[in-house]
C-alpha cells in the first residue's frame, strides 16, 4: 500500500521533474476519492534552501534525508550529474526499505549507490553512454519509457516519469485511482512502459570518403530497390569486399544501415506530409505497408500511423 511518498533534493535539482512527483502523490484529492499520501519532501538539512538548475531558484525541504528512511516510496528527480554524489544520501537510500523510483537521470544516484547492479533499469537516451560507462553491472535498456523491476522503477524522459507515476499509482493503488489523477493532469492514464524513447536516430557516417559517394547516392534514390550487390557495384568492389569496408567504416552492415534509413525517411514523410502508409512505404524503399510497419515498429516501437497522430507537423 502506498502510504507515503518521500523526495529527495540535491544541488541543481530539476524543477519539472520534481514537480510532476508533486503533482501525481503531493496534491490533496481525498474529494474525489483518492487516498492522501504523506507526501515528504526532503534534504540534506531540513529547512535549508537547495539551489535548483534554474539560475535564482530554490525549493526549501521541510524534512531531512532520515525521513526516507519510514516511507513507502522514495522518489528521486532529475538533478545535474556530477561525479560525487552526497554520502548521506547514499547511505539512506540503500538503508531504506522503500520502493526506489528515478525520474530520467535521477538513475544516476541509484547507481552510485550500488542499487543497480544487475537490475534492469532505464535514463533518458542522452545519458546511456555515461551511465553504462559508469555502471557497467546494470542491464540498462536505452530505448523505454520505463522498467519496473519490482522494488525499482526507472524512467526515462520528463513524460516518461509521469508514466512511472502512474504505473506505480495503479499498480499500488489501483486503476480507477490512476485514472482518476491522470485525468485531473490531462495526460494519459496508461503508457506502456515497453514503448520506445523517441529519439533522433542518428545516422551512421563514414570515417573515410571512400564510400561516401555511393551513401549518398543511395539515400539520394532511397525508393529504388537497392540491395548488397547493388551498393557493391556502385563502390565497385566485391559483395565481400564491400562488406568488410562497410562495417569497417560505420560500424553496422548495409542491410541494416539502409533499413535504418528507410525508417528515418518514413519517419520524415510521416511528419511533413500527408502520404497514406502505402505511398510512404514506396518512397521509402519498403514497397508494402506490411513491411514498413515491421520495421518501423522494431526502430521506433509505435506504429506508423500512432507515430503521425503523435508527430505530425500541424
Amino acid at each position: 500500500m502506498l502510504r507515503s511518498v518521500a523526495v529527495p533534493l540535491i544541488d541543481g535539482v530539476a524543477p519539472f521533474e520534481f514537480g510532476l512527483l508533486c503533482e501525481v502523490f503531493g496534491v490533496d484529492r481525498t474529494e474525489e476519492g483518492v487516498p492522501l499520501i504523506d507526501f515528504r519532501v526532503c534534504g540534506e538539512l531540513p529547512h535549508q534552501a537547495v539551489p535548483t538548475s534554474i539560475p535564482g531558484v530554490s525549493i526549501t525541504p521541510e524534512h531531512g534525508f532520515d525521513a526516507l528512511l519510514d516511507a513507502d516510496l522514495v522518489a528521486l528527480p532529475a538533478a545535474r550529474i556530477r561525479d560525487v554524489y552526497p554520502e548521506k544520501l547514499l547511505k539512506t537510500i540503500k538503508e531504506t526499505g522503500a520502493t526506489l523510483l528515478s525520474v530520467c537521470n535521477g538513475a544516476f544516484i541509484l547507481g552510485e549507490a550500488g542499487l543497480l547492479d544487475d537490475r534492469r533499469c532505464t535514463t533518458h537516451w542522452r545519458e546511456t553512454r555515461e551511465f553504462t560507462s559508469r555502471f557497467p553491472k546494470a542491464h540498462l535498456d536505452p530505448d523505454v519509457l520505463f522498467v519496473d523491476d519490482g522494488d525499482i522503477i526507472t524512467s526515462a524522459g520528463t513524460a516518461a516519469g509521469i508514466d512511472a507515476c502512474l504505473h506505480l499509482v495503479r499498480r499500488e493503488l489501483g486503476t480507477k485511482i490512476a485514472n482518476i489523477i491522470a485525468r485531473r493532469m490531462v495526460v494519459a492514464p496508461q503508457r506502456d512502459g515497453g514503448q520506445r524513447q523517441f529519439v533522433e536516430l542518428p545516422i551512421p557516417e563514414c570515417s573515410s570518403d571512400s564510400l561516401e559517394p555511393v551513401l549518398e547516392q543511395v539515400l539520394d534514390t532511397i525508393a529504388d530497390n537497392h540491395t548488397v550487390a547493388s551498393m557493391a557495384k556502385l563502390a565497385v568492389m566485391s559483395e565481400r569486399t564491400f562488406a568488410r569496408r562497410f562495417a569497417a567504416e560505420t560500424g553496422t552492415t548495409p542491410n541494416k544501415w539502409l533499413s535504418l534509413q528507410r525508417v528515418l525517411h518514413a519517419r520524415r514523410l510521416l511528419e511533413e506530409t500527408d502520404l497514406d502508409v502505402d505511398a510512404v512505404a514506396a518512397r521509402s524503399g519498403f514497397g508494402t505497408a506490411a513491411l514498413l510497419r515491421h520495421h518501423f515498429h522494431r526502430v521506433v516501437g509505435v506504429a506508423p500511423s500512432d507515430y503521425r497522430r503523435t508527430f505530425a507537423c500541424r
